[in-house]
C-alpha cells in the first residue's frame, strides 16, 4: 500500500507540474525522486512511473514521444549519477569517522563496563533499602493511582476527539459566517483545526462527506481572496500579502497563492515580450515595417525584468520563507509563460539571416549571460536575507519545474565545503539551467552554423573581380590575410558560444574554410595561368646569357609570376601552421578546464560562470566520446610515468625561417616527429595540391618551346620516307667501283630533335639565374616524376651547428622545402630521435630535382602522346626515330635523368622487320592468361607493320 501510495503521489505531482509547465509533463525534483526510490521495491515499476511511460503514444506522437524521453531519461541518469557520487562520498566520510573513533572504543568500553559495575552495586543497595520499608498495603495503592491515570488519559483523550466531531456539525455555518464578515484570518484558522481532525473519520463512511465539505469551504475561501490578493500584489503591499500567504498555507492551498503572485508579477514582461514587433523574427505576420531586431529588444526586456527583480529582493523574503527558491520559480515561469517562446523566435532569427545568423545568435546569448550575472548577483543578496519566522517550512518541491532532475541537491553542500561559506552556500536552483535552455539547440548544431558563416565570409573574399591579368601571389596574400582572421574570430565565436565544447566542430569548419580557399584558388590559377601583368620582361628577367633561349615575354612574365606565387603558397602554409600552433594552445586550455570539471565538478563553477549554462553544455551531445579523443590526442592524461616519445607531437610546430634571409643550405624534413599531427588535414591537403597545380604550371611554361616544337613531330615526313637505310648503294657510273657495295652510316638526329635537346640543354642555365630564388625548394615532394628516394639521394648532411650562425646571430639555413605537407603514416617507433637534426639540399640539389622533373615530364610527354600519334613507319623513318631518340636519351642522361619508357622506344624502333616479328612472336606467346601485352611493342608493331 505504501508503494501504490508513494507511486501515485508522484502521478499526482507530476500531473500538477505539466500543468504548470505546460504540454511537456517534467520530472520531479532530486529530492522526491530518491526518496521514491527508496519506498519503491520494483525499480522498472519506478523509471516507468518516473519517465511516465505507461502509455503508447501514437504514430504521428512517437517521434517527439521519444525525443522527450530521451531528454528525460539523460535528465535521470545526471540525477542518479550524481546521487551515487554523494552516496559514495557520505560512505567515506562515514568510514572516516569510524576510523577515528575506534581507537576510543576499548577505552569507553572498558569505562562503560566500570560504570555499570559501579551502578549495579548502588542499586542492590537501593533495592534492599526499597523491600525493608515498603509494605503490601503500599504496594497496592501505587497499583490502584496507576489504574486511575490511565482511566484519566483515555476520558480526555475521548473528550477531545468528541469536541473535535462536535465541531463539524457547525463548521460550514461558521466559516460562512466569518466569510461573511470578511474575518479571513480566522476562517482559515477554523479550517485548519478542522482539517487536522480528518485522520479521525479515516476508514469510516462519513470521511468523504467531510473531506468534500473540507474542500468546498476551502475554495469559498480561496475565492473570496482571490481579487483582493491580486490587488495586493499588484499595490506590492507586503504586509497583506504576507497574511494572505500565511492564509492560504492554512488552508494548504500555498501553491495556489504562488501561482496567483507569480501571475500577477510576471503580467507586464509577458506583455511586453507579447507586444514587441521584431523585423527578423515576426516575419510571418503581416506586420507594419519595423526597425526593432530581436538583438537589439532583448537587451531591453532583460533590463526590464531586472526591474522586477530588484523589487522581488526586498519584498519576496518579507513574504515567503524561501525567498531563494521562490525567485527562481518567478524567474523559470516567468520564462516558461513567455509567447512566442524565446526558442521560437531564436528559431524566426536563424532562418532570417541564414548564413550570418550564427552572429546573432551570439550577440544574443552575450546579452542572456550579462542578464544571467545581474540576477546571479540578486539572488546572492537575497540569500543573506533572513527568512521570516514560521513552524512550518514550506515544501520546495512544487517550486522546480523542468529541470529539478538535472541536479542533485547534495551538489550545492559539495560546493558549500569547498567555497567555504557554510550554510551561506545556497541551494542549486534550475532557473539559469530554463534561461539557457533554448540556445542549446543552436550550441549542438555549432558546427553547421559556424561552416555556414565562415563559407559565407569566404565567398565575400573570393568574389573580388580579378578580370584581366592581375597579381595572383599579392592576391593570395591579402585573401590571407581575410580568411585568417575569419579564423581567428572563429575561435572567439567557439569560446563565448560553447565554452570550448565545440572545439570539435570548430576544427572541421576551419578544416574545410582554408580546404575550400586553397581549392578555389586552384581553380583561378588553373584557368587564369598568367597572372603578372605590366611591361615584357625579357631584359630584367632573362638577362643577355639567356637571350638566345626560346622564351617570349609573355613567358618569362609567366615564370616571374609563378615562382612569386609559390613563394605566396609557401607563406600561406607558414601562416596555416602558425595557426595551428594557436588552435592547439587553445584546445590545451580546453582540455585542461573540461578535465578539472570532470575530476572535480565543483570547481568548473568557482570562476563566476553560469552553473545552468555549463550544466546544460556538459549533458548535450557536444560533450562527445569524439571531442574527448581530440582533447586527449592534443593533451593527453598526466600520468606519473615519464613522457613518451610521442608527446613530442604536443609541440606546436614552429614557422619556418624567412625565405629572404635564406643561405646556400635548406634542411629536407623526412621525420615524421619533426611536426606535430596536424589538426587541419583537408587544409594541409589542399595546399600541397594548389602548390603541386603551381608548379605544373611552372613545368609547362618552362617547357613550352620545346613542346611547340614536338607538336608537329609526329606528323614530321621523315616517318614515311622510302628506301632501306642499311641496304647497299651502288656508285653512279659504270666503272669498276659501281660494283662495290658501300654502307649507309649513322643517321644524324632530325633538326626537331635537335631543338628539343638543345632546349634541354639550355635548362641549368635557366635555373642557374633563379638558383637563389627559395620557391623552387619549396614542395619538392609534389613535383612530377620526383620520389622520396630521389630527395634522399640529393639530401646531404647538415653543416656543423657553428657554421650556420653569422655574426649578426642569424640563421644562414635556407627555407625548409615543406615534404611534410601531407600527414605521414608511418610510424613513430621506425624514425629517429626529434632532436637529430635534418639533412639539408644544396641549391645545386634544388636544381637537380627540378631538371629531374622537367626532364622526365618531356619524356614522358614525347612517350605518352607525341610518339603514338605517328601514323605509320617505313624503315627508313624507323631509322631516323631511333637516332632521335638515342640522342634524345644521351641527352636526358646528362642531366641525370633515365627513362625506362624511352629506352624501350628506342629498342623497339630500332629494330628491323624480321627481328621485330620474330621478338614480337616470341614475346606475345610467354604471355600469361590474362595479361596484357606491352603497350609499346603493340604501338610500335602496328606503326611497322608487323601485327
Amino acid at each position: 500500500m505504501a508503494t501504490q501510495s508513494t507511486a501515485a503521489g508522484q502521478k499526482q505531482h507530476l500531473a500538477g507540474v505539466a500543468e504548470t509547465s505546460g504540454d511537456v509533463p517534467s520530472l520531479a525534483s532530486s529530492s522526491e525522486l530518491l526518496s521514491s526510490l527508496e519506498n519503491q521495491s520494483d525499480v522498472i515499476a519506478w523509471i516507468n512511473d518516473i519517465l511516465d511511460a505507461a502509455e503508447e503514444p501514437s504514430d504521428a506522437e512517437r517521434s517527439n514521444a521519444l525525443t522527450e524521453l530521451d531528454r528525460r531519461v539523460s535528465h535521470l541518469v545526471g540525477t542518479l549519477e550524481i546521487a551515487s557520487e554523494d552516496t559514495s562520498a557520505q560512505v567515506d566520510r562515514l568510514i572516516e569517522d569510524i576510523s577515528r573513533g575506534a581507537s576510543r572504543l576499548t577505552y569507553d568500553l572498558h569505562f562503560m563496563r566500570e560504570s555499570a559495575l559501579s551502578l549495579q552495586g548502588v542499586l542492590h543497595n537501593v533495592e534492599g533499602q526499597s523491600k525493608s520499608s515498603l509494605g503490601s498495603d503500599t504496594n497496592a495503592a501505587l497499583e490502584k493511582l496507576h489504574y486511575l491515570d490511565i482511566v484519566k488519559r483515555n476520558m480526555e483523550a475521548t473528550r477531545e476527539v468528541l469536541r473535535e466531531a462536535e465541531s463539524w456539525s457547525t463548521l460550514e455555518s461558521d466559516v460562512t459566517s466569518l466569510l461573511g464578515e470578511k474575518s479571513y484570518e480566522k476562517a482559515a484558522e477554523r479550517l485548519s483545526e478542522a482539517s487536522k481532525s480528518m485522520a479521525v473519520f479515516e476508514n469510516t463512511p462519513e470521511y468523504e462527506s467531510r473531506r468534500t465539505l473540507m474542500v468546498s469551504l476551502q475554495n469559498q475561501l480561496e475565492a473570496s481572496l482571490s481579487s483582493a490578493l491580486v490587488a495586493a500584489v499588484n499595490s506590492q503591499d507586503v504586509e497583506v500579502c504576507r497574511n494572505y500567504f500565511s492564509i492560504f498555507r492554512n488552508i494548504q492551498r500555498e501553491s495556489e497563492f504562488r501561482n496567483y503572485y507569480y501571475g500577477s508579477r510576471r503580467g507586464p514582461l509577458v506583455e511586453q515580450w507579447q507586444a514587441a514587433r521584431l523585423r527578423d523574427c515576426d516575419t510571418g505576420s503581416p506586420i507594419e515595417q519595423s526597425t526593432l531586431t530581436f538583438t537589439s529588444f532583448l537587451p531591453t526586456f532583460y533590463q526590464s525584468f531586472l526591474a522586477i527583480l530588484q523589487t522581488e529582493r526586498t519584498s519576496v523574503p518579507a513574504i515567503f520563507p524561501d525567498p531563494r527558491p521562490t525567485l527562481s520559480a518567478l524567474i523559470t515561469s516567468t520564462l516558461s509563460a513567455l509567447q512566442p517562446s524565446v526558442s521560437q523566435r531564436l528559431e524566426a532569427l536563424s532562418t532570417y539571416y541564414g548564413a550570418t545568423a550564427l552572429a546573432q545568435l551570439i550577440s544574443a546569448y552575450r546579452v542572456t549571460e550579462e542578464f544571467a550575472n545581474a540576477t546571479a548577483k540578486i539572488m546572492e543578496k537575497v540569500s543573506y536575507a533572513a527568512p521570516i519566522a514560521s513552524g512550518d517550512h514550506a515544501s520546495g518541491g512544487h517550486l522546480r519545474r523542468r529541470s529539478s532532475a538535472r541536479m542533485s541537491l547534495s551538489m550545492a553542500r559539495r560546493r558549500a565545503s569547498i567555497s567555504g561559506t557554510g550554510s551561506l552556500a545556497p541551494p542549486t536552483l534550475d532557473w539559469d539551467q530554463e534561461l539557457f535552455e533554448p540556445f542549446v539547440d543552436f550550441q549542438i548544431n555549432y558546427a553547421t552554423l559556424e561552416s555556414r558563416l565562415v563559407e559565407d565570409a569566404l565567398k565575400t573574399t573570393i568574389s573580388v573581380d580579378s578580370r584581366g591579368r592581375i597579381d595572383h601571389a599579392r592576391l593570395l596574400r591579402e585573401r590571407a590575410v581575410d580568411i585568417f582572421s575569419v579564423a581567428e574570430e572563429a575561435i572567439t565565436r567557439c569560446m563565448v558560444f560553447t565554452h570550448g565544447y565545440g572545439a570539435l566542430g570548430l576544427i572541421q569548419a576551419l578544416d574545410k574554410l582554408f580546404s575550400d580557399f586553397a581549392t578555389a584558388t586552384k581553380v583561378e590559377i588553373m584557368s587564369r595561368r598568367s597572372g603578372q601583368a605590366g611591361q615584357p620582361l625579357t631584359a630584367s628577367a632573362s638577362g643577355e646569357d639567356l637571350s638566345d633561349l626560346d622564351y617570349t615575354a609573355e613567358d618569362w612574365a609567366d615564370i616571374q609570376a609563378l615562382l612569386h606565387f609559390l613563394e605566396a603558397v609557401r607563406t600561406l602554409l607558414d601562416r596555416t601552421i602558425m595557426f595551428e600552433g594557436k588552435m592547439r594552445a587553445t584546445l590545451v586550455q580546453i582540455s585542461s578546464t573540461l578535465r578539472q570539471a570532470r575530476h572535480d565538478p565543483a570547481t568548473l563553477y568557482l570562476s563566476g560562470a553560469s552553473r545552468g549554462k555549463l550544466q546544460l553544455l556538459m549533458q548535450s551531445t557536444l560533450n562527445s566520446a569524439e571531442l574527448q579523443e581530440l582533447l586527449n590526442k592534443v593533451d593527453p592524461e598526466p600520468s606519473s610515468q615519464p613522457p613518451s616519445r610521442g608527446e613530442a607531437f604536443l609541440a606546436p610546430t614552429p614557422p619556418t625561417p624567412d625565405a629572404r634571409r635564406s643561405s646556400r643550405t635548406f634542411p629536407i624534413l623526412h621525420s615524421p616527429l619533426v611536426t606535430a599531427p596536424p589538426l587541419l588535414v583537408s587544409a594541409r591537403s589542399a595546399i600541397s595540391e594548389l602548390a603541386k597545380t603551381c608548379q605544373q604550371a611552372l613545368q609547362d611554361t618552362i617547357l613550352s618551346p620545346l613542346h611547340k616544337y614536338l607538336a608537329s613531330y609526329a606528323s614530321s615526313s621523315l616517318w614515311t620516307a622510302s628506301g632501306d637505310p642499311k641496304s647497299k648503294r651502288p656508285f653512279a657510273g659504270g666503272n669498276a667501283l659501281s660494283e662495290v657495295q658501300v654502307p649507309t652510316f649513322s643517321l644524324s638526329p632530325s633538326s626537331t630533335m635537335q631543338h628539343v635537346a638543345e632546349g634541354l640543354l639550355n635548362l641549368p642555365r635557366l635555373f642557374e639565374v633563379y638558383a637563389d630564388d627559395d620557391a623552387l625548394a619549396f614542395s619538392l615532394e609534389t613535383l612530377p616524376f620526383v620520389s622520396a628516394e630521389l630527395l634522399r639521394a640529393l639530401s646531404e648532411p647538415p653543416p656543423p651547428a657553428e657554421t650556420t650562425l653569422s655574426s649578426s646571430g642569424l640563421s644562414h639555413t635556407r627555407r625548409s622545402p615543406s615534404l611534410s605537407l601531407k600527414a605521414s603514416s608511418s610510424g613513430a617507433g621506425s624514425a629517429g630521435p626529434a632532436q637529430t637534426p635534418a639533412p639539408v639540399l644544396t641549391p645545386e640539389a634544388v636544381s637537380a630535382a627540378w631538371l629531374s622533373s622537367l626532364g622526365l615530364s618531356l619524356v614522358s610527354r614525347l612517350t605518352s602522346d607525341v610518339l603514338p600519334r605517328i601514323p605509320k613507319l617505313t624503315p627508313a623513318g624507323a631509322a631516323q626515330l631511333a637516332s632521335d631518340l638515342g640522342y634524345l636519351s644521351n641527352i636526358v642522361m646528362a642531366l641525370n635523368v633515365e627513362s625506362p619508357e624511352l629506352e624501350k622506344w628506342r629498342e623497339w624502333v630500332d629494330m628491323d622487320d624480321a627481328a621485330g616479328r620474330q621478338k614480337l612472336k616470341e614475346s606475345r606467346e610467354g604471355l600469361a592468361s590474362g595479361e596484357k601485352e606491352d603497350a609499346v611493342m603493340a604501338t610500335v608493331a602496328k606503326l611497322r607493320g608487323w601485327a
